[in-house]
């Protein structure tokens, strides 16, 4: 039998013992009966009896147990209980007893672990107001105690979904204490831990319910990302981004608030959506801006590292293009800046080139090469100032666009590569007016040809690799014809990039490797080069578009400012059209043209340097030598190998390997032995005695010249005004070769007098060169109007005439006399007809 007594003026919690054992009696103040205490609810007295007399003895766990099958048997007790246990937290909380503070969380925590009721809802309310109360205490253990109770209740799988529930005030305080700064490290570290932790439980609570999506909009994302990344970026250890594929860290470093936060924000972009997407990576750059992690960037490429891998792959394309966008925006930073988003850029697309890139290629490459243009205007205009430190820097930028562009493009597959390349292509600026395919005038020439240069060497990269499954898929004629008007450029940078670019092209085997530049190769088997059969795509194209390839190679070999790498790249050209694109008929024109450009050196018409032309005879004697070797014809390949013995004997100057050291060049070639060059007799007879078609091998080997060396030079525009002139030397081209088909003496007769009328149009025309070059342009215009005055003059006069006195007529003609008409007839035998009008 219990007894109990009246205690005046009592302490609520105050603890008596009697025989029955300890118990726990809140009394009111005024003093009561302690009887009454027996009318108290029952979940009220179970709850108080889980509370020992002192807190350090813990929850009693036997009460505990007697709450607990409590709340499952009643599950609609379960709110009332919880509002019972926030009100005894908060009275203790506010009295700093902490003791009980833990006891009633942890009651909580069990609670919320045993009940899975529909009624669990309403208790959830009040938890969730327990964890709010301490997270607002601003003690660092009763703010970890309610962060750990929140990521053990996000854990749990509730059975019915939340419609009103929102977890605002929790993202806002887990954040703040992501940036906890208090002076005690190890503190800190814990409250930043809890922090990282409870935005994690934020995330895996609301992410898995379609209800809670309003967790994704900016004003949730830009607390969590920042804070994320903060703690991420304040990581000492070396190792930490040593392995971006790795998902989670190992246990050891559990505790490491950077890896924690890496851990978080894998997860968190793991589970983003399409629609949600925008809104989790656009705070990532806010955050890079804000801390100035562009310069340097190794926080920044890590993080992007991180993203890549973590994202789901279809949406690779949604941070590329806000990469590109971020790009734009930060147009007028400093080169450093551009040049950290533009290697982050890079990294970006290196991960995503291996999935899905969706519709972002064109979008790519066409901010890329509008910011590589905006970097060559930065440098130029700097070093207009004498900035020279940043137009070093806008260098570095220039390479970091071109080597992405090059990456970029050589992941892609080859249908969409190939789009890629007529697509910039068609951004190189060429010097035909209808054509400009950047606005580059404000640049002057200089620009223009960086520009150029730049341009070039991004398609280099984008076509390394490249392997079409014909010739014309690679070289179509869109393409073709505009890369070869660069070829013919006055610079010999340009030039040899574009040979450069048709290497690659070309190179379907991948031979370009084995034949390491120009040199006479002594057994061409050695190289094990592989070849097949030309198909008949490949015989179309070559002739469709041989002589345009030989063409170009030709006038290639007359440019005075070649260099040493401009003949092996000529050389290197002659040596894959061969391999990829011979059989007989090409053959024959590759031999053709290779005695064309040794008779170019020989003739010397166009005034070369001494070295020049000596690197022209070496160059056919390096490819003659390789061609005799392909086509194995044992006559052609002996008379080959004695011209190059007789050479190395006589004139080793006009070998490879020492032209390549430059030293021992003669004066002067005019004396040059026959026995030293390639005979196109003898040549013949080694084919014909093959079964090779030689008629051909007859006809000397002359390009037809075209309006793209006009368009392609870079002269005045003097080109556009002597077409004229070009056209008149064309026809007296085509006549020679009328001339050469009627041989008779009137055509030898007309044939010297050609000479002089040769001499006499190419002075003409020198001096209509010169005169637009250095005429002022007032005169120009002043004649120009001189002619035109005299043509309308002409055209006047002849107009007059035909009005004044119209042409006869057998009805006679009509006139008034003394006021009264008369008709005049003329008969028709004595009418005038023209030439035309009579038979």
């Amino acid at each position: 039998m219990r007894r109990y007594i009246q205690v005046p003026r009592a302490e609520p919690e105050q603890v008596y013992r009697f025989n029955t054992g300890w118990e726990s009696r809140s009394l009111l103040s005024c003093g009561v009966c302690g009887c009454c205490g027996a009318f108290r609810p029952r979940y009220k007295r179970l709850v108080d009896n889980i509370f020992p007399e002192d807190p350090k003895d813990g929850l009693v766990k036997a009460d505990m147990e007697k709450l607990t099958f409590y709340a499952v048997s009643a599950p609609d007790k379960l709110d009332r209980i919880g509002k019972y246990l926030a009100e005894r937290l908060s009275r203790d909380v506010v009295r700093h007893r902490y003791g009980y503070v833990f006891i009633a969380m942890e009651a909580l925590d069990q609670l919320l672990m045993a009940c899975h009721s529909q009624s669990i809802n309403l208790f959830v309310e009040s938890f969730l107001q327990m964890v709010a109360k301490l997270l607002e205490s601003g003690e660092p253990e009763l703010q970890i105690l309610g962060s750990n109770s929140f990521v053990k209740f996000a854990n749990i799988e509730e059975d019915t979904a939340s419609y009103h529930r929102r977890y605002d005030f929790f993202v806002s305080q887990f954040s703040a204490m992501c940036h906890s700064y208090i002076d005690d490290l190890e503190s800190r570290n814990k409250i930043r831990i809890a922090g990282i932790k409870g935005i994690q439980g934020v995330v895996r609570k609301t992410v898995n319910d379609e209800l809670q999506t309003i967790i994704w909009e900016p004003q949730h994302m830009d607390k969590i990302v920042p804070s994320l990344l903060f703690n991420m970026q304040q990581t000492e250890d070396p190792d930490s981004e040593s392995n971006p594929h790795s998902v989670s860290r190992s246990a050891d470093k559990d505790e490491d608030p950077a890896t924690l936060a890496e851990s978080c924000f894998r997860e968190l972009l793991g589970r983003a959506a399409y629609g949600n997407m925008n809104n989790a990576i656009r705070p990532v750059l806010v955050h890079l801006d804000n801390h100035q992690l562009w310069d340097p960037n190794a926080f920044a490429v890590s993080c992007f590292k991180i993203t890549m891998y973590s994202i789901q792959a279809q949406h690779s394309h949604h941070v590329i293009q806000q990469i590109l966008r971020h790009l734009d925006t930060h147009n007028k930073d400093s080169p450093r800046v551009r040049a950290g988003i533009v290697q982050v850029l890079l990294e970006t697309v290196t991960i995503a080139a291996k999935g899905s890139i969706g519709p972002t290629v064109l979008e790519v490459f066409n901010t890329l090469l509008k910011h590589l243009r905006l970097s060559v205007d930065f440098e130029l205009s700097n070093e207009s100032i004498g900035a020279l430190s940043t137009s070093n820097d806008e260098k570095v930028v220039q390479d970091t666009i071109i080597q992405t562009i090059g990456f970029f493009g050589s992941s892609l597959p080859d249908y969409q590569r190939s789009e890629i390349i007529m697509f910039i292509m068609g951004k190189v600026p060429t010097f035909d007016a209808g054509s400009h395919a950047l606005d580059s005038n404000h640049s002057g020439e200089r620009g223009t040809r960086t520009i150029q240069i730049m341009l070039l060497r991004s398609l280099l990269m984008v076509t390394s690799g490249y392997k079409a499954k014909s010739i014309a898929a690679a070289l179509p004629s869109p393409f073709l014809e505009p890369i070869l008007s660069v070829s013919l450029m006055e610079d010999s940078e340009l030039r040899h990039l574009v040979l450069h670019i048709l290497h690659s092209l070309i190179d379907r085997h991948e031979n370009k490797a084995k034949l390491k530049g120009m040199r006479i190769i002594p057994d061409v088997s050695a190289l094990k080069i592989k070849r097949d059969k030309s198909s008949k795509q490949d015989i179309s194209f070559m002739k469709k578009q041989g002589q345009q390839l030989y063409r170009h190679i030709y006038m290639g070999c007359k440019e005075d400012d070649n260099e040493q790498k401009n003949f092996e790249s000529l050389f290197i050209a002659l040596l894959l059209i061969t391999i990829e694109l011979a059989n007989d008929e090409v053959i024959i024109d590759l031999i053709r043209l290779a005695l064309g450009i040794q008779d170019l050196a020989v003739s010397n018409e166009d005034n070369l340097p001494i070295y020049n032309r000596c690197a022209i005879l070496a160059l056919v004697a390096a490819y003659l030598n390789f061609l005799s070797q392909m086509i194995a014809v044992p006559a052609f390949c002996q008379h080959v190998n004695k011209v190059i013995e007789v050479r190395s004997k006589e004139a080793p100057y006009l070998l490879p390997e020492y032209i390549r050291e430059k030293y021992g060049l003669p004066k002067t070639l005019e004396t040059q032995d026959k026995s030293h060059l390639f005979l196109q007799n003898k040549i013949a007879d080694a084919l014909a005695g093959s079964g090779y078609n030689v008629d051909r091998l007859s006809v000397p080997y002359v390009p037809q010249p075209t309006d793209e060396d006009r368009i392609s030079r870079r002269k005045s525009v003097v080109d556009t005004v002597s077409i004229q002139v070009d056209l008149l030397g064309v026809n007296v081209q085509q006549d020679k070769t009328k001339m050469v088909e009627e041989i008779t003496f009137e055509t030898l007769k007309k044939a010297i007098d050609s000479q002089n009328l040769e001499e006499q149009e190419r002075e003409k025309r020198r001096q209509v060169i010169e005169k637009f070059q250095k005429a002022p342009f007032e005169e120009i215009a002043a004649q120009c109007e001189s002619k035109s005055n005299l043509l309308h003059d002409k055209l006047a006069e002849i107009f007059e005439l035909t009005i004044s006195r119209p042409p006869p007529s057998p009805s006679g003609s009509m006139s008034v006399a003394a006021g009264h008409v008369q008709y005049h007839s003329i008969p028709v035998y004595e009418m005038k007809f023209p030439d035309l009008c009579v038979y």
